[in-house]
């Protein structure tokens, strides 16, 4: 470039210094130089405004601004896994978010929950070290944080700042969906929980309308409800509880009387259970002792419990608010109703189990902010009432995602078979499993130990705490 201005400046003049004023430059040569480089100078400014302008469009995706925004420079098209809502559940609301944010393009995609989990987390790491793209905005579970908290981009406070997420959602959602570092890395899709699932008619045969709401009067009724043939074998089983291979929220079930008893069960790090400890082993206890000696009111040798319930031989199962499509499929004329599970009378304090998903922003996503806005979005009061609403007619479900929002519990009160998560809704907690697949795989295998191999409830604690914290190490750290 310096070549160029200098063959500009000094044209082929020879020029004597012995005769310097004789040889003088006529003036329209020196117009014309003049003119020749301010067209190169104007050439570069415009090849430099243009190369920026075709960077600034070169990709759909596009690079945040220095100032940490990412507002788009051209289209933007985000990848969102969801996992329960068909396209047809999903097109209205997408739709009306893409009007709203021109330029943007959300790509749902209903993945199946069979292999969920496994195929999230590997791609998320794929992304890390390959070009395999990962979704922009992903469906994760209440208790994944710990495990899946180093892949996802933590929710800006100019979305929403932490005080308002935690007066618009529920406690357990701010205490499930924030990490080790303060930040937040979900807001609820919904908000589940166990409940207790009750045949009316087995129930009514005994005189009783709905489940007890106490412990004591909760367990005597299932011993009551639970019938048996002349051999002993249990024919009508009151509650399904006490082994783990046959029902299918033994884990979670635990979780829920661990934490009833004030066990605390993971520590600071999200990297060490406790449960070779008194407490828990009393729990572990109580609950294998339904399914053994002559007085137990469950079976290893019965079908699972979903099955029993919608073949009407049992009475009570526990279980979260999606498990009544199971029922109604299965036998749409059985007449069941929900209730809030039993509380001890001793505690203070109500505790309920909760058990729900949440929507995150991929750490590889190249628009955060706009992931983000669009997972807010979701949360807000129209769009939960519409997501609802396009379940039920364009999902054919009996109901839809229960609603996280507090604001929405009333409405939660008149819907049927979901309306006891708004009783327990602002009394749910959970705990921080992080790779919950495997945390509930070894507390179901304590449980298999103690009821079928009889082995001492301190062994198989001891056994399956020493499992757990050793894969915790890895996952969660």
């Amino acid at each position: 470039m310096a070549n160029l201005f200098n063959n500009i400046a000094q044209p082929n003049t020879t020029i004597s210094t012995a005769e310097p004023m004789k040889k003088k430059l006529p003036t329209p040569i020196i117009i014309v130089g003049a003119v020749a480089i301010l067209l190169v100078i104007l050439i570069i400014v415009l090849f430099v405004i243009n190369a920026n302008k075709k960077k600034g469009n070169s990709s759909s995706t596009g690079t945040p601004t220095q100032t940490g925004t990412s507002a788009p420079t051209g289209n933007v098209t985000l990848a969102y896994w969801g996992l329960w809502e068909s396209d047809e559940v999903m097109e209205e609301t997408i739709k009306k978010f893409e009007d709203k944010n021109p330029g943007v393009k959300i790509q749902y995609s209903q993945q199946r929950f069979s292999n969920y989990e496994s195929k999230t987390y590997t791609r998320l790491q794929q992304s890390t070290a390959s070009s395999e793209p990962a979704p922009d905005i992903l469906r994760i579970h209440n208790t994944w944080v710990p495990k899946y908290g180093k892949y996802l981009t933590p929710l800006p406070a100019n979305i929403m700042s932490k005080e308002e997420y935690a007066e618009t959602f529920y406690p357990t959602v701010l205490d499930d969906f924030t990490g080790k570092d303060g930040k937040i890395y979900a807001i609820p899709w919904s908000i589940d929980g166990l409940m207790v699932f009750y045949n009316k008619q087995l129930l009514k045969k005994e005189g009783v309308n709905e489940p007890p709401a106490d412990w004591d009067s909760f367990i005597e009724l299932a011993n009551n409800l639970t019938k048996k043939d002349s051999s002993g074998k249990i024919e009508q089983s009151g509650l399904a509880m006490g082994t783990a291979k046959n029902v299918k929220h033994a884990a979670e079930i635990l979780s829920f009387l661990l934490l009833q008893n004030n066990v605390k069960v993971i520590d600071e790090t999200r990297t060490t259970v406790s449960l070779n400890n008194a407490r828990a082993k009393s729990v572990f206890e109580m609950y294998t002792n339904f399914a053994k000696g002559e007085n137990a009111i469950w079976s290893t040798s019965l079908r699972s419990d979903l099955e029993m319930f919608y073949s009407g031989k049992l009475a009570m199962m526990i279980a979260p608010s999606w498990r009544a499509f199971d029922i109604i499929n299965a036998n749409a004329s059985i007449e069941f109703g929900t209730a809030p599970l039993p509380q001890l009378i001793a505690n203070e304090n109500e505790l309920y189990y909760s058990t729900y998903w949440g929507d995150a922003v991929s750490k590889d996503c190249k628009y955060p902010e706009i992931a983000w806005k669009f997972v807010r979005f979701l949360s807000e009061r129209e769009q939960q009432l519409a997501l609802f609403s396009s379940a039920v007619t364009n999902g054919h479900r009996a109901f839809g995602e229960p609603y996280s929002l507090v604001e929405l519990n009333k409405e939660m009160e008149e819907i049927p078979y979901i309306a006891p998560l708004a009783r327990s809704a602002p009394y749910m907690k959970s705990w921080q499993m992080g790779d919950e697949s495997t945390v509930k795989g070894y507390m179901n295998e304590a449980v298999t130990a103690i009821v079928e191999n009889n082995t001492n409830v301190e062994t198989a604690l001891k056994n399956a705490e020493k499992k757990i914290n050793e894969q915790l190490a890895k996952m969660n750290k």
